[in-house]
């Protein structure tokens, strides 16, 4: 595929993707047939079981049967899905890569490097063969709660903080410091404070982040473009890397409701994008997913998605690929998948846990295969 140029717009590129794209190959059957239980594994390390956070297989088809685990004790898990669950020969490998929570975990670099997003207020480097600690990006003053790499360019990505801001990071960049082990302390280039600031905020329990909080950030497929969401509210808000000082657009669903303390309530617990990165999905707490076309956000969401329960920022979705399914978590304890182009037509619903399902992902080379992961300690 030709390289985008750095002056194109995100209009412009997704244009030409959508409308002389290459034909997209199917991740599921119309009917979704293609589901049945793999089996599921439990997470946990030394005799404890711990919930897991999020999941990620690989992005190459030679490694894409590799699943990344993050979990609320700061180990990264890496499972071989080849193989069926539960099974000694599943998990390749563990290792404790913070002493906090790590929410996001991101495969670069052909899927050499790892990238993990903690409690601990950083984003860690990590060389996935060896388990070492490559760099340790500093700046955020909260927990780092979403990481997305730059589309093209491995060495680029984006992370969003509870402390309301987020923050660009190239790992070419020299360190200010370095541990006793050698390890790069790395700042950011450029940080935005306040992206998604909310009048209030206030102390909420485990799952209802703070008002000020950016819950998600995407790198867009245009290369230089960010949208970002937060608890605040159901805005999703579009950046330009190349001037930061204010947001380009935003975009946000018409929610019907009697009061603005209501409206406040619906904020966004997760973003995705497809593989063209011209549809954008965006996870509220009014129990619906939003689709927008980033040609026309003017015109809000296209379709929304409803029948998941959205009671925590703990529950995220993702679209597929192709563009052609969304899967959710719920938290009723149930993962759910609706066609895009039949927002109508009931979901395919998914009974393979016991907790509230929080973090899901699709596999990009194999057809129906898809992660999910739960409050009862298992990865499915």
């Amino acid at each position: 595929m030709e390289r985008c140029s750095k002056s194109r717009s995100l209009f412009q590129d997704s244009r030409s993707r959508e409308l002389d794209g290459c034909r997209k190959r199917r991740f599921i059957t119309q009917t979704g047939s293609d589901f049945t239980e793999a089996g599921s594994v439990t997470v946990g390390h030394n005799g404890e079981e711990t919930p897991p956070l999020a999941v990620s297989f690989c992005k190459t088809s030679k490694y894409s049967h590799i699943l990344a685990v993050s979990d609320e004790d700061g180990y990264v898990s890496l499972f071989d899905t080849r193989t069926k669950f539960p099974s000694e020969k599943t998990r390749i490998s563990d290792w404790v890569a913070h002493q906090n929570a790590i929410f996001d975990v991101r495969w670069i670099k052909e899927d050499t490097t790892i990238l993990t997003a903690s409690g601990d207020q950083t984003i860690k480097v990590w060389d996935a063969q060896e388990k070492k600690c490559a760099g340790i990006l500093m700046g955020h003053t909260g927990s780092v709660k979403s990481v997305s790499p730059h589309p093209t360019n491995s060495d680029l990505l984006i992370s969003a903080s509870r402390d309301g801001s987020f923050a660009i990071w190239d790992l070419r960049c020299k360190a200010t410091s370095k541990t006793r082990c050698s390890v790069a302390h790395v700042t950011s280039t450029a940080m935005v404070q306040g992206a998604h600031l909310s009048s209030r905020a206030k102390r909420v329990r485990r799952g209802k982040a703070a008002s000020t909080s950016i819950t998600s950030v995407l790198y867009l497929k245009d290369e230089v473009s960010i949208a970002t969401a937060g608890a605040a509210d159901s805005a999703v808000k579009f950046w330009d890397t190349r001037n930061l000082k204010v947001q380009v657009t935003q975009a946000s669903p018409n929610i019907k409701s009697s009061t603005e303390k209501d409206r406040r309530l619906h904020g966004i617990s997760s973003l995705s994008q497809d593989l063209n990165g011209v549809f954008l999905t965006a996870s509220c707490m009014d129990n619906r997913i939003y689709l927008y076309n980033v040609l026309q956000l003017d015109k809000g969401p296209m379709r929304s998605f409803s029948g998941c329960r959205i009671e925590s920022f703990y529950v995220k979705s993702a679209i597929s690929p192709d563009a052609a399914h969304i899967l959710s978590g719920s938290s009723d304890g149930k993962a759910y998948i609706w066609q895009v182009n039949k927002p109508d037509v009931d979901p395919i619903t998914l009974n393979t846990h016991d907790g509230e399902v929080t973090a899901v992902d699709w596999c990009p080379s194999e057809v129906g295969k898809i992660a999910t992961s739960s409050d009862d300690y298992t990865v499915s």
